[in-house]
């Protein structure tokens, strides 16, 4: 008797809000950052309208119907050419399914979606202090040397005056 333990990777519907907290708790455990990913998780209004936008993705990885990994993506819909790029901003497999190809699949799965929409480019951004990282995204695409820079917004909206 033998069992099927490979992940399943699927795009995620846009219904499936209870997925989308599971999710969330994937990126908390394997970021090890509960304060972004749990503490103040959005209404089920906002996850509904989130999933609903034809420019926001999550590709997740599956096994015996639990989340073991997740990529969330933004399309960038272009203005110097009618076409887009895919921004990965958030991809974490769980510590103890690392180093089976889970990233990579996950990854695999988006460039097939971002094909399909028309885009012409898949990026991500890695830290310095991300070796692992690094060496995925390094093996999948080209490599360029940015600053990334956060730019704050003001709170009280009367000093934008």
């Amino acid at each position: 008797m033998s069992f099927d333990t490979a992940p399943k990777y699927r795009v995620l519907g846009n219904t499936e809000t209870s997925k989308m907290r599971d999710l969330l708790r994937v990126f908390s455990e394997a970021f090890e950052d509960p304060q972004n990913y749990t503490s103040r998780q959005p209404s089920d209004t906002y996850l509904r309208q989130l999933l609903h936008r034809d420019t926001f993705f999550v590709v997740v990885a599956e096994k015996a119907g639990k989340i073991i990994g997740v990529l969330a993506a933004y399309e960038l819909i272009k203005f110097e050419q009618e076409r887009s790029e895919i921004y990965i901003y958030d991809l974490a497999v769980l510590d103890e399914h690392r180093r089976q190809g889970v990233a990579t699949k996950l990854i695999e799965t988006r460039k097939h979606v971002a094909a399909n929409c028309g885009a012409h480019v898949v990026f991500v951004q890695a830290d310095n202090y991300d070796p692992p990282a690094i060496a995925l995204y390094s093996k999948l695409g080209t490599r360029e040397d940015v600053l990334h820079f956060d730019i704050e917004v003001p709170t009280d909206t009367a000093k934008l005056g």
